[in-house]
């Protein structure tokens, strides 16, 4: 590829994928370019350029967190004992070993850490927590939120 191509902007017609694929990642090539009113090799063309260009990063499923045990939504709050380099890249390293976090931003503010983590139920997560969230590299205090409902979860990027 170009180098005016991975930097090219997006025009209407990459959008209109990109909204697309947010909504239905499952569209085929055919059905994809028949919404986007393009033609499958043309389609075909600009996902490609799309992934390669980083706009689209993958695509997954998205399984519902109930049916697999996983119904309790849990956001931690984490401070570290020391705000340096080295401590957030030991934390970082560290947290992203758990199979069970989904997110984790560095955030300014009170905290230097939120945690979005599933787990089957609080005894689920009691175990984890002091088995593994408190044993994370410069971990000095951690607040946890069980959330109680669901208002917005994953929603798509407004573009």
């Amino acid at each position: 590829m170009k180098m005016e191509e991975s930097s090219a902007p997006l025009d209407k017609a990459d959008l209109r994928l990109l909204r697309l694929l947010q909504a239905d990642g499952r569209l085929s090539n055919a059905e994809l370019a028949e919404r986007a009113g393009l033609t499958p090799a043309t389609c075909h063309r600009r996902t490609r350029s799309l992934f390669e260009r980083g706009f689209l990063r993958g695509v997954r499923a998205e399984v519902s967190p109930e049916k697999v045990d996983r119904g309790t939504l849990v956001m931690v709050a984490v401070v570290l004992d020391r705000s340096t380099p080295e401590s957030f890249s030991a934390f970082e390293t560290a947290v992203k070993a758990l199979p069970f976090v989904l997110d984790c931003h560095l955030v300014a503010g009170d905290f230097d850490y939120f945690l979005k983590i599933r787990v089957k139920d609080i005894a689920d997560f009691n175990r984890l927590h002091g088995r593994d969230l408190l044993v994370l590299p410069g971990v000095r205090q951690t607040r946890t939120f069980f959330v109680m409902k669901e208002v917005i979860d994953n929603a798509p990027l407004d573009f």
